[in-house]
Formats: C-alpha cells, sequence, structure tokens
C-alpha cells in the first residue's frame, strides 16, 4: 500500500510544471467560478514565521473557458484530474458542478467551502453541499475550514447531504505586519495562513472528522515530510495533499515519497497499512 499524494489547491500549476504534476497520485485545479476573476490586487503573498499567507482571490477565467480552453491541456498529464469548485451561493455551486458533471475529463468534484466570503455554518454547508449533490454523479470532496467551531458537526452534516468525503483542511485567517510601516502586508490586509504551524491544527481537524463520519479524507496543511504524511495517516487520512512546501520545494512529491518508502521501519512497522488509522480515537483508549 501506498498513499496516494495531491497538491492542495492553488498550490501548483500544472500547465507551468508538468514534470511535478505528473509524479502526483492526481492533480487538484485551483478553485473555478461560474464567472471569470481577476483576484485581488497585489502584494498578495508574504512570508511570515512559521506561515505564508495568501489573497489570490479565487483568481480564474471562469468555468466555461476551464472546461474548453485549460481542461484538455490537463488530461495531457494523464494524471486524474480534481477540479476545485466554488462561488458565492448554492447556485454559483450547482452551475460549476453541473458543467463539470458533463465532462468525462473530471474524475472528483472538490467543493470549496473555505471562501471568506461563505457562510460555513453547518446549514449553509449544507445548503452547498445538497445543491451541488443534485447537480453531478461525480464524487464530491468538501473542503473545509480548520476555524469551523465544530468540525465534526460539519463533517456529519455534509456527510449526510451526499458528499462522498472530506479534504481537510484549508487555511486559517490570519495578518503580517510590515516592520518599517506597521502597515498590513497584503494589499487587503488578512490573507489565508498556510504552511508549518498549520499541520497540528490540521492533524487535529482530520483526527475529529475520522472519528465522526466514514469517509475518506485527504490530509492538508503543513506537510514538509515523509514523517508528516505518516502523522496524518496516523490519525485517520487516507490520502495527503501537498501545499505551501511546493512553493519553495517544487520536487517535493519525489523526497517525500523516498522517504515514506523508509517511514514505516523507522516506526517498527512492516507498512503504510499499519500505521493507518492508529491515531484514531480507538487507539488512544486501547487498554485503558
Amino acid at each position: 500500500m501506498s498513499v496516494p499524494l495531491l497538491n492542495a489547491s492553488g498550490c501548483l500549476d500544472a500547465l507551468t510544471a508538468p514534470e511535478v504534476a505528473t509524479t502526483l497520485d492526481a492533480f487538484v485545479t485551483k478553485t473555478v467560478t461560474p464567472l471569470p476573476r481577476e483576484g485581488n490586487p497585489p502584494p498578495r503573498i508574504a512570508e511570515t514565521g512559521g506561515w505564508m499567507l495568501n489573497s489570490i482571490g479565487l483568481q480564474n477565467p471562469g468555468i466555461e473557458i476551464f472546461s474548453t480552453n485549460v481542461l484538455p491541456r490537463l488530461v495531457e498529464l494523464e494524471v486524474p484530474i480534481w477540479v476545485s469548485a466554488g462561488g458565492f451561493s448554492a447556485s454559483d455551486y450547482r452551475n460549476c458542478c453541473e458543467r463539470l458533471d458533463a465532462l468525462d475529463a473530471v474524475a472528483v468534484i472538490e467543493l470549496n467551502l473555505s471562501c471568506p466570503n461563505v457562510d460555513e455554518a453547518p446549514e449553509t454547508a449544507v445548503e452547498l453541499v445538497r445543491a451541488s449533490r443534485d447537480a453531478t454523479s461525480k464524487p464530491l470532496y468538501v473542503k473545509l475550514s480548520p476555524a469551523t467551531p465544530d468540525i465534526a458537526e460539519l463533517a456529519r452534516a455534509v456527510a449526510d447531504v451526499g458528499a462522498d468525503g472530506l479534504s481537510l483542511v484549508n487555511t486559517l485567517r490570519g495578518l503580517a505586519l510590515d516592520a518599517g510601516t506597521a502597515r498590513p502586508r497584503l494589499a487587503l490586509g488578512r490573507g489565508g495562513a498556510s504552511g508549518p504551524a498549520l499541520r497540528p491544527i490540521a492533524l487535529a481537524c482530520v483526527h475529529a472528522c475520522a472519528n465522526a463520519v466514514e469517509l475518506p479524507i485527504v490530509g492538508i496543511g503543513g506537510v514538509v515530510s515523509g514523517t508528516d504524511v505518516m502523522d496524518f495517516i496516523s490519525v485517520g487520512a487516507s490520502a495527503v495533499a501537498l501545499g505551501t512546501v511546493l512553493f519553495a520545494d517544487p520536487f517535493s512529491p519525489a523526497r517525500i515519497r523516498g522517504e515514506l518508502e523508509q517511514e514505516p521501519r523507522f516506526r517498527g512497522y512492516g507498512s503504510v497499512a499499519s500505521i493507518g488509522g492508529l491515531g484514531r480515537a480507538s487507539a488512544f483508549t486501547a487498554g485503558s
């Protein structure tokens, strides 16, 4: 058994780095919306401590241009294509999913429910997933924010209305100031915080959801090594996505695969399968 590795949405341009994308088990696109979006003004990326902040603003060409111009080029990678779909209303999600449902090249639709302009209360998430589920028979993975007050409750809610899997987690909201001016380093002030400091938060979210629902989970957040991948597998993830690390180390998928060949032995296990789920609650309470 090997651990499926993906990229986190928006963290890899497959068309300019196909040699990286083809080493993944699936490629996840940037979030696509019904209409084109120019995104936020620069600067929109900043480093701070153990974090990277971004405020891209869902820049994308819109679902029609994506479907006719971008997706055919991604198919040439010969890896499964997961399309991240987003918007600002149930009708936006429905429209994207209806269009993607007709495209054989789309293996999975990942619903980005973590946009700052979308309320993530369980009722709203249910509405968005239900609208998407009605529009497509393709597998739906739901991407959630670690800022959700009770992410396990939210996971149960979206599972009940047809989610096929979870992607955990998206970024947290953060702010970085310029030392000289004390003004925000991003043009719009706040941005999404990702990077190694997000990892323990993401692990806690995967752990909570793995014990709440029987859905496959893609673990996302601060992964930089094979050890990090195994931690996500230990708490219940069935696949892992690489995000911020791809900016600093674009060829990290190959390096991490090499580390994963050795990691189970370092932990005293014969295979990755032996480690899967050991960090879930049942393992914590065994013998107590």
